[in-house]
């Protein structure tokens, strides 16, 4: 582990803590809105699973007395589970991760955001599984009051699979708005063909889903299949709640109706009795929609595609505008 440790760095040029009893985390603010960022740390991050992208997981944001990220597992920390993250954590490649396919038993595999894996004797890749990170690749991490910036670089020269990924978490000047840019530069000599997804992991003002909580899509909203008896339903432009949800139960489903226009990746998602709000938008098109929720998260996950060949690069931008309802 040690020569995996020493390929990570970490710049800080603002309030980062990394006390050994806490999480390496930056404090941000724009004076409407706060929130904490954790940070990439093989040893004492808050995440260290190979399902999730290391960087820009959000908690504790706070607008106007509402927060809208937080945990919501309820259970024991545990950094190596692949869901012990928070806010709009952001998975690549959840069906087929670059370079797994071609990849012998012990060999290695990408997974943009964590490094490169080992690849196990198993039928299928399970991004649910814990891989061994054979490398964690290089990770450099500059924070401002407002804002933190990521870089991770990432080699393999023996698949031939390599990239430089840039990830800046931003709350804009004067806007009660989280944006999170990001450009993914193809540094190998193989195209990376994937896609990406935000989790989002909403909790508004931490109560539970159900008929409080809205969510509402510019498109007719439709489903590939049935919703799970008496929990949830699509009406329109909406998916509403039939009742609060109870420990254990999950209303999800495919969302279709979508189009090709970038207009169409913009839903909001509100809790009509806190008074609590969110617009997400993105500059990219949505590949697909699937939507999770639980008692503690709900969570509409908007997929982007992206294709980048060799030298070339793929950028796209997500922006959460946080408001009030009453």
């Amino acid at each position: 582990m040690t020569h995996l440790l020493r390929a990570m760095s970490l710049v800080a040029v603002a309030a980062i803590s990394v006390c050994a009893a806490d999480h390496p985390q930056a404090q941000i603010s724009n004076g409407l809105v706060k929130a904490t960022v954790y940070l990439p740390d093989a040893k004492a991050g808050y995440y260290q699973g190979t399902r999730f992208d290391w960087s820009g997981l959000v908690t504790d944001l706070e607008y106007k007395g509402h927060t809208y990220f937080g945990d919501w597992t309820g259970r024991p920390w545990n950094p190596k589970l692949h869901d012990t993250v928070t806010g709009p954590a952001e998975e690549f490649s959840e069906f087929n991760a670059p370079g797994y396919a071609a990849a012998s038993v012990g060999e290695t595999f990408l997974k943009i955001g964590v490094g490169l894996l080992k690849k196990p004797q198993e039928a299928t890749y399970n991004h649910f599984g814990v891989y061994e990170i054979v490398d964690h690749g290089k990770w450099t991490v500059k924070a401002a009051p407002d804002s933190v910036t990521f870089t991770h670089i990432v080699r393999d020269k023996a698949s031939g699979y390599a990239y430089e990924y840039r990830k800046i978490v931003r709350l804009e000047q004067g806007k009660p708005t989280l944006s999170i840019e990001h450009r993914l530069k193809n540094i190998g000599r193989n195209t990376i063909q994937t896609d990406v997804y935000e989790h989002n992991f909403y909790t508004l003002d931490k109560k539970p889903t159900g008929p409080n909580l809205s969510i509402k899509f510019p498109f007719e909203v439709k489903v590939d299949r049935p919703w799970q008896t008496g929990l949830a339903e699509n009406r329109g432009k909406e998916i509403v709640y039939l009742k609060e949800l109870a420990a254990r139960e999950t209303a999800s489903n495919e969302i279709t109706g979508f189009t090709v226009d970038p207009n169409d990746y913009n839903f909001t998602i509100e809790n009509k009795e806190t008074g609590a709000g969110v617009r997400q938008t993105a500059d990219r098109p949505i590949s697909r929609i699937n939507f999770w929720s639980i008692r503690n998260t709900s969570c509409p996950e908007a997929y982007i595609a992206l294709s980048i060949l060799p030298g070339k690069e793929f950028t796209w931008r997500i922006n959460w505008d946080f408001y009030e309802t009453k």
